[in-house]
């Protein structure tokens, strides 16, 4: 079974000759197959054009022309990307009830990050759930049902790229393209014991533009730091329709920049000598349960053993949440303005009430959550005139109960309230980088966020694969898993057929 390879190690045995991206392409149809019923990670598949892209692949590798680090690779994609001839649905029947959504003809485009997948010669074999419009921490929506946890199928993978978190996870492809507007990658990947990465905002393009503005990055979601660095160069490809995108020199002068800059953090004895290094456990106003905060303390302490100064320091900064509301829920309405004034009865419901707490903000207000905004950049600007890293748990707490946005008998119904330290930094536009670094008590993962300032992203990717190789394979593989014996049986899970 391919499952349990890296990105970058299938692609060497392609070149050896020990395996063919058509292996490769049936071992992830097969996995999807047999396991996706308990994870519902999955939402569209297309058997005939993935053995297709696989076929090519194979002779790219027969003739000597493969394209690059990570053609052949199995790759999963966000039902939020257009893809070409593929319904994007963004799990919400206010578009797959749409007169003509599942006709190939109504989705003519690909996005940026869809094309320059293709271009790489991914081979594609799926889309991946989504909350409805992407708008939650968690992955549960009216059109697919609620995504499960790998670890532990009666918890949530997270979200909102729950489903490409789970996905990767389990084995049904090594790569997967997500979104992240307040933490969608980065919350996942904590949940699920994989890596992810936001990149500074506008370093890959997006396109169409997001509701959520400037808030929303796209970005990689793999098993390792330097798969995901592969993932990355390739993902640099320009694209015109992004006017607020910036050059791939802003953050790599050369090809090929975030795969060295991961092989030189993952070699030698003091690869981060120098790098000087902010931990904050609670960047001054969250709270973590003790067990993530043992861990991410532990992996700290393996950064000064790397090269890197290590202070304990807060940033300075207060919970930008309310700031947050004003921008993201904005965002949020403005999705479903479109639809008309009936569209609301036909949403999450946990949306609605959502709605129903944060609306009828004024110019003035959004004005207002700009400048704070705007506040807190700067701030952050200064800090790192300090510190090359900052450094936190991902997410305060591990993965609680599937189906619910929040744990059970939370203080508070707003997602934002368990995940105070991922947003932050989608207002600052800061690259945000989530590796896994060790397991609770009860055996669940959890994230440690490594953030840089805006356009060292290389220095982010060299520092997690710094760590990565220091610690060692911390997360085992989660129980339901393609190459795991009798993986997924009896496990209870249903797929998309539960809301």
């Amino acid at each position: 079974m391919t499952a349990s390879l890296t990105a970058l190690q299938l692609a060497e045995k392609y070149r050896n000759g020990e395996l063919s991206p058509v292996d490769a392409a049936r071992d992830a149809l097969a996995a999807i197959e047999r396991l996706d019923g308990h994870l519902n990670a999955i939402c569209r598949t297309d058997p005939e054009a993935t053995l297709r892209r696989a076929r090519e692949s194979q002779q790219r590798y027969r003739d000597g022309t493969q394209i690059g680090p990570i053609d052949g690779v199995p790759t999963t994609i966000k039902d939020i990307f257009y893809t070409r001839g593929v319904p994007t649905l963004r799990g919400s029947r206010l578009l797959a009830d749409k007169p003509g959504a599942d006709d190939p003809a109504s989705w003519p485009d690909d996005a940026p990050v869809t094309a320059a997948t293709c271009e790489a010669g991914c081979v594609v074999i799926g889309k991946t759930t989504t909350p409805e419009f992407a708008w939650k921490g968690v992955t549960d929506s009216p059109l697919t049902g609620i995504t499960r946890n790998p670890y532990d199928p009666g918890l949530t993978p997270g979200g909102s790229s729950g489903g490409a978190s789970a996905a990767v996870a389990a084995g049904l492809g090594q790569l997967a393209l997500g979104t992240d507007g307040g933490g969608s990658v980065r919350i996942p990947a904590a949940f699920c014991g994989i890596v992810a990465l936001k990149p500074t905002y506008g370093v890959i393009p997006m396109f169409p533009s997001s509701p959520f503005g400037t808030l929303a990055h796209a970005g990689p979601m793999t098993r390792t730091v330097g798969d995901t660095a592969a993932f990355m160069d390739a993902l640099l490809r320009p694209d015109p329709r992004d006017w607020s995108a910036v050059p791939a020199r802003a953050t790599t002068p050369t090809p090929g920049g975030y795969l060295a800059a991961a092989t030189a953090g993952a070699r030698g004895d003091r690869p981060l000598e120098g790098v000087r290094v902010a931990y904050s456990p609670t960047l001054g106003f969250g709270r973590n349960d003790d067990d993530v905060e043992r861990e991410v303390t532990r992996a700290v302490s393996v950064l000064s053993e790397l090269g890197a100064h290590v202070d304990t320091v807060d940033p300075g900064i207060t919970d930008p949440v309310d700031a947050f509301h004003v921008l993201w829920f904005a965002g949020l309405a403005a999705v479903l303005a479109p639809h008309g004034e009936g569209a609301i009865e036909h949403v999450d419901p946990s949306m609605r009430d959502a709605l129903a707490r944060y609306h009828d903000f004024s110019a003035a207000d959004y004005l207002d959550a700009v400048a704070v905004r705007m506040a807190l950049g700067a701030r952050m600007a200064d800090f790192h005139q300090s510190y090359d890293l900052l450094v936190t748990p991902t997410t305060p707490i591990p993965a609680f109960a599937a189906g619910s946005d929040v744990p059970p008998d939370w203080h508070s119904p707003d997602w934002t309230s368990w995940t105070p330290y991922t947003y932050p930094f989608n207002m600052t536009q800061q690259p945000a980088l989530s590796v896994p670094c060790g397991l609770t008590d009860s055996g669940l993962p959890v994230g440690m966020q490594l953030v840089g300032a805006r356009f060292e992203d290389l220095l982010v990717i060299r520092a997690g694969a710094a760590v990565e190789a220091a610690l060692g394979q911390v997360v085992p593989a989660p129980p339901i898993h393609a190459d795991a014996p009798g993986a997924g049986a009896g496990s209870g899970a249903v797929g998309g057929s539960d809301a």
